[in-house]
């Protein structure tokens, strides 16, 4: 999972406006690609995990991409933060931290300075951009949202780590299966690390818990460059789900949020109201839910 002050939190009210050149100017450059990185707080046992960490860095570097990830200074998170700041500059990368993790995911740079808001952020010419948020669901928000809104070949790739890569992997592949987002989910399996997951999937789909064209959704590569690459030729699964099919109903919903389809808005509207439901449903978001879902119109493809 992880120099300027905490940024505002994304209100689930307010309708983003993500302009792209085709809106604007046709000649226009598109966005920059964004890549999320989940990994480890820990640089792991094998040096080929931390050696694969600046791999990656090096690689999106040299690509110019923009890397979001989850703030830490120490370990695969440091290392891959370090390395693009170190060829880029601080502006290639934005860590995105909850509070009560600063004292775990960092070293002593930590302890340097403070933001407008009294929190402990790292050098900004060693690590970029820090953003301390109150916590895990807002943290998953920002850090997704950063790669909706980057250019074609942005998406999320897991190094080696622990509980929180899993989870955070999981969830954005189960975003993805659901039809929220269609950015490419990418596994960098070093050593083998990730062999029991793609084992497990292959399992699920055996023993019809996984639909067979979902085993997709997570793709894999053994090396930096095959996984921005994958991430660049992401298909999307033809057998997953939209948020058409999982409309929410007022006979399930504790909420009692309309029933009927998602009415028609613009992807970035649909996409982000959806992961901010499921990262965390506030009262402005079921207020926000209940208004798209009345008089509904045709929905969009996402």
């Amino acid at each position: 999972m992880e120099s300027g002050g905490a940024s505002p939190m994304p209100s689930s009210n307010a309708t983003p406006r993500i302009s792209t050149p085709s809106m604007l100017n046709p000649n226009a450059n598109p966005p920059q690609i964004k890549i999320c990185v989940y990994c480890g707080s820990s640089s792991g046992k094998d040096s080929s995990h931390l050696e694969a960490a600046r791999a990656l860095g090096k690689a999106m570097a040299e690509k110019n991409i923009g890397l979001v990830y989850g703030g830490g200074t120490v370990g695969l998170m440091g290392e891959v933060a370090k390395t693009i700041v170190s060829i880029n500059g601080p502006s290639a990368v934005h860590g995105i931290i909850p509070e009560a993790l600063v004292k775990w995911e960092r070293d002593d740079t930590y302890a340097a300075r403070k933001d407008a808001n009294g929190y402990h952020v790292p050098e900004e010419t060693v690590y970029g951009r820090t953003t301390v948020v109150k916590d895990m669901h807002t943290r998953k928000r920002m850090m997704a949202q950063e790669v909706l809104e980057g250019g074609p070949g942005s998406g999320f790739i897991a190094l080696s780590g622990g509980f929180g890569t899993m989870e955070e992997l999981l969830e954005t592949a189960t975003w993805n299966q659901l039809g929220i987002h269609s950015r490419g989910v990418c596994v960098l399996n070093i050593a083998g690390f990730y062999d029991g997951l793609l084992e497990w999937i292959r399992k699920a789909v055996e023993e019809q818990f996984l639909k067979a064209g979902n085993a997709g959704i997570i793709v894999t590569a053994t090396d930096a460059e095959g996984a921005i690459e994958a991430l660049r030729d992401y298909k999307i699964s033809e057998a997953r789900a939209t948020l058409e099919d999982r409309a929410v109903s007022s006979s399930s919903s504790p909420h009692g949020i309309s029933s009927g389809p998602i009415p028609a808005m613009t992807p970035p509207r649909r996409v982000l109201l959806a992961i901010n439901w499921l990262a965390e449903p506030t009262i402005s978001d079921i207020i926000s839910m209940k208004k798209l879902t009345r008089n509904a119109k045709k929905p969009n493809e996402l």
